[in-house]
């Protein structure tokens, strides 16, 4: 199975939940489940490849020339960290079928679930920096809305918002760290990066991007000091933490410090600031999940410990110290998934996690003793299971360190103790002792759906522990070989014969057991000493950032538009006056052009025009008018210069925003407030002149000089029918040359859109709802409301209009036209019908889903450019052909058509969403709808209720 279509199966099974969930909840976590499997099945079909040293990859272009391509590969890290993200997804997809509630929205968590899926398979299976960086951040988003999937519980909210802002702002960092990796290695390819050692590591910007990318993975795997975001994710349901913790989230970072380890390791930058780190962290978390009462709490610090352990043994930068950390890597998914899963039993069948509220649950629940026991057990090191085996290993890396390094090795074992110490109160305190009376519930084993996963997991900490070589030596073998690009032989064994690593296990054992019988006093002292709490300290730095980023927006703008916009004009020209006097602007080369009448005319109408606005601006909807004049001039000036595409575009779009503008004004007072003071009016003027100064000179003196650079119109006038297959330039542009840039604009128009619906919609809402639905127009009679010679116009305007878009759409691409003026001539046609028969008529007979139109039409347009992808071709790359149909003549046929309709119909949606907003808060209160034509009341009695 292709690398491409492994990454892409978790995104189509988040689709699948919410179209499945009328089906049933077990109908919704097959199909992840079905999904999560297929990707897994396809990606160990690659194992006899891998193991024989091959790499699989899948390339698709996208940007070539600025080296964003969907590029994937398999190889053994890969593989590694695929295994995990899929195999235990799988077992999180079960135990989450059982254990959410019927009150929880069971198809929005599986949709959020696999698309966090998607975001980490994508992560593991990048080859290309820039990709790899979208999915990192997707992973952000998605698991935001994981941790907060409880939204009504606070604490959910605010470890969500948590996680979003250090992970966010790590991903920053590491954004600029791997652009700078890119620019010294000269591709973006992770392939190309990792045969580019000796160039990286030469460049004088090896520091700087060593450090901006190790802030983005110590941020995403928790390394102190960001480590306080991970203990606070555990609000959310026990399945996400369970994998959060164990193969996703938090292994990301590990993932980019092992795939980025054969460039950036081997020097002392990479010794000291990523060893040293993985020690503090893992010295620390240990300490604080000693005392953690809450046993989800207890986990999340255990984590950040272990985290740091494999931190630390990637950080010694040497290939036994690698072999050990994927082999931990394993072992901790293992366990730590098991456990999470165990602290969700034990909540869901006793309503507690309060470890003090626990004890004696041995007999009362012998299946999840046995479970917990055994992953407990493991993560304390205790032979001769799975984490044993890699904590002996860390040890051994460890005592291996040179003589200035020994520190290591003192704080590895008082590390290793803490762990001892916690792991054996997971059991003792919560399973072993005398029975309670005083239970919050009482408790009990949970069916097999609920401890399936977990005792699946717990027998895979069993076997690998027995038969290490077996059951994972193979894989570690394939992922330390990508991870140190050499060919590193794991040899795990249970006992290597008595030397310094077997003794710091034995202290680290027989210390956690002395440590725990000394808890209590120990937990006192924890309790009344004072310390700093990391989330509050984060709290308070949020806090100080909010009040001064306030205090700067109140103090450049308060609240006021002049104000806002005398700020951003006045930096705009200061920027401009700074580059125009400090760069050289070259000579004039372009004679003036002789001044003609029809331009001089239209140009002093522009002028009467805003001139008439600015002495009428307080009457808001002539000036609205006199903004529409101008606007139908500039149209004209398009077409004389010989530009009929922008006139058309012009023209639409002054129609449509005048319609628009005139229903929001509907909402205002008929003037704005009067001005303050003339000293106000004064300034304004002062740097509307300076503004119209600015500008005018800039055009002046672009228009009189010749570029620095050869124009590309050139290339474009050339081109346009043989590579975009139209000889309408301007449309070739905006569907083929510059599609990236159209693309992205009918995406932000849509979103535009939907925000005006948004906000509309909250109007509808609370007390602003019954005063907006109540409110009428001061009018008497329906009749002004609807004239009669306007409804009949319209009537006959609309199929006009619709057979005017498309025409103007299909002709677009050989003549001026295309599916942007298309839309907006099919959107005037159906404005009209709101104009001249109301909200209510045109309502109930245009039942369009103007939001599904919008969707459709930027899935259309996307699309279009995958289907060049089939062809071995980059995105959005157009091919055209000819077509004979019968009784037709033959004719050109290009699969930018398909593009513009995505155009078309994005416009179209977006342009009747809007209004259809604006109009539902305007209909009158008590409103019937007539079944009529026309909604024509001849009467001359006032409606009741009218005013």
């Amino acid at each position: 199975m292709s690398p491409a279509l492994i990454a892409l199966l978790p995104f189509i099974g988040a689709l699948l939940p919410g179209l499945l969930i009328r089906s049933g909840r077990t109908v919704a976590a097959t199909a992840c489940g079905t999904t999560t499997l297929v990707a897994l099945l396809g990606l160990l079909l690659h194992i006899p490849a891998i193991l024989r040293g091959e790499v699989a990859t899948a390339r698709f272009d996208w940007l070539p020339l600025l080296q964003l391509n969907a590029s994937f590969r398999i190889d053994g890290l890969s593989l590694l960290f695929g295994i995990l993200i899929l195999g235990i997804g799988l077992l999180i997809i079960t135990y989450a079928r059982f254990y959410l509630s019927r009150h929880d929205s069971i198809g929005k968590f599986y949709t959020y679930l696999m698309l966090f899926q998607g975001a980490m398979v994508g992560i593991v299976l990048s080859d290309n920096i820039l990709l790899l960086l979208v999915f990192w951040e997707l992973t952000s988003l998605s698991s935001f809305l994981l941790i907060g999937y409880w939204r009504h519980l606070p604490e959910g909210r605010q470890g969500a918002r948590m996680a979003l802002t250090v992970t966010g702002m790590g991903g920053l960092a590491m954004i600029a760290g791997m652009l700078i990796l890119g620019q010294i290695a000269g591709s973006y390819d992770i392939s190309e990066i990792l045969n580019a050692k000796d160039a990286i590591q030469a460049s004088p910007y090896y520091t700087p991007a060593l450090i901006l990318i190790l802030i983005g993975a110590f941020t995403k795997s928790a390394q102190f000091p960001f480590h306080f975001w991970l203990p606070h994710a555990m609000a959310a349901p026990t399945p996400v933490s369970a994998y959060l913790h164990s193969a996703t989230m938090v292994k990301a970072g590990l993932f980019l410090m092992a795939r980025m380890w054969p460039v950036l390791a081997g020097t002392d930058q990479w010794f000291w600031i990523v060893s040293t780190t993985g020690l503090i962290t893992m010295l620390l978390g240990a300490g604080i999940a000693l005392f953690k009462d809450d046993l989800k709490a207890l986990l999340a610090f255990s984590t950040v410990s272990h985290l740091g352990l494999i931190t630390m043994l990637l950080g010694f930068g040497t290939e036994e110290a690698a072999i050990a950390a994927t082999f931990h890597i394993i072992n901790h998914a293992t366990f730590k998934a098991a456990l999470f899963m165990t602290a969700g039993i034990i909540d869901h069948g006793t309503h507690t996690r309060s470890i003090a509220r626990l004890g004696g649950l041995r007999k009362l629940m012998p299946i999840t003793f046995v479970i917990g026991t055994v992953a407990a057990l493991s993560m304390a090191g205790i032979p001769p299971l799975n984490g044993f085996l890699s904590k002996e290993m860390m040890l051994y890396e460890a005592s291996h360190l040179t003589m200035a390094k020994q520190g290591f090795m003192v704080l590895a074992t008082l590390a290793a103790l803490f762990s001892v110490a916690y792991s054996l109160r997971f059991i003792f305190h919560v399973f072993l002792g005398p029975q309670r009376d005083d239970y919050p519930h009482k408790p009990h084993d949970p069916g097999f759906g609920l401890w399936f996963s977990p005792g699946l997991l717990v027998a895979l900490v069993v076997l690998i522990g027995l038969f290490p070589n077996t059951m994972a030596g193979w894989l570690v073998d394939a992922s330390a070989a990508a991870v140190t690009a050499g060919h590193p032989h794991a040899h795990i064994a249970l006992w290597h014969g008595v030397n310094a690593a077997l003794i710091m296990s034995v202290i680290a054992i027989a210390g956690g057991a002395m440590l725990l019988s000394l808890h209590k006093p120990f937990q006192s002292a924890w309790d009344s000493a004072p310390r700093p709490e990391a989330k509050a300290i984060f709290d308070w730095l949020v806090l100080r950032i909010v009040f001064a980023s306030r205090g700067i927006s109140d103090n450049l703008t308060n609240g006021a538009m002049p104000r806002a916009l005398a700020a951003f004009t006045l930096a705009t020209l200061f920027a401009g006056a700074v580059a125009w006097y400090t760069g050289s602007a070259g000579p004039v080369t372009r004679p003036m052009l002789p001044i003609e009448p029809v331009p001089l005319i239209g140009w002093l109408m522009v002028l009467v025009a805003t001139g008439c606005m600015v002495f009428f601006h307080r009457i808001r909807v002539l000036a609205l008018v006199l903004v529409g004049v101008v606007g139908l001039v500039t149209s004209v000036f398009f077409a004389y210069f010989s530009a009929p595409d922008l006139a058309l575009t012009q023209i639409s779009v002054e129609v449509v925003t005048v319609i628009l503008l005139l229903l929001a004004l509907n909402f205002l007072p008929k003037r704005t407030a009067t001005e303050t003071s003339s000293v106000h009016r004064g300034w304004d003027a002062f740097i509307a002149t300076l503004a119209g100064i600015g500008m005018g000179s800039l055009c002046y003196a672009i228009m009189r000089r010749d570029f620095a650079f050869d124009s590309i119109s050139g290339y474009m006038l050339e081109n346009s029918h043989n590579l975009g297959g139209g000889d309408n330039v301007v449309n070739v542009i905006l569907v083929d040359f510059r599609g990236y840039d159209t693309f992205g604009e009918i995406t932000v128009l849509g979103i535009a859109a939907l925000a005006i619906f948004a906000l509309t919609q909250t109007l509808l809402q609370g007390k602003s709802a019954k005063r907006l639905i109540n409110w009428v127009h001061d009018q008497r009679r329906a009749g002004d409301r609807h004239p009669v010679m306007l409804v009949i116009a319209t009537r006959v305007i609309l199929p006009i209009s619709l057979v005017v878009g498309v025409y103007i759409f299909l002709r677009g691409h050989n003549q001026p036209g295309g599916g942007f003026i298309a839309g907006l001539a099919v959107a005037i046609g159906l404005l009209m019908q709101y104009m001249a028969s109301g909200y209510a008529w045109a309502q109930e007979r245009q039942t369009l889903p103007y939001h599904a139109l919008i969707g459709a039409g930027v899935v259309a347009a996307g699309a279009t450019g995958i289907g060049a992808w089939f062809n071995g071709l980059p995105f959005l790359t157009s091919a055209y052909g000819y077509v004979k149909l019968p009784f037709l003549e033959k004719f050109e046929l290009a699969t930018a058509m398909g593009f513009d309709l995505g155009v078309f119909l994005c416009v179209v949606g977006a342009v009747m969403l809007a209004l259809n907003s604006l109009s539902r808060i305007a209909r009158r209160a008590g409103e019937t709808v007539n079944k009529n034509p026309m909604d024509i009341d001849l009467s001359d009695e006032p409606k009741e209720g009218a005013h």
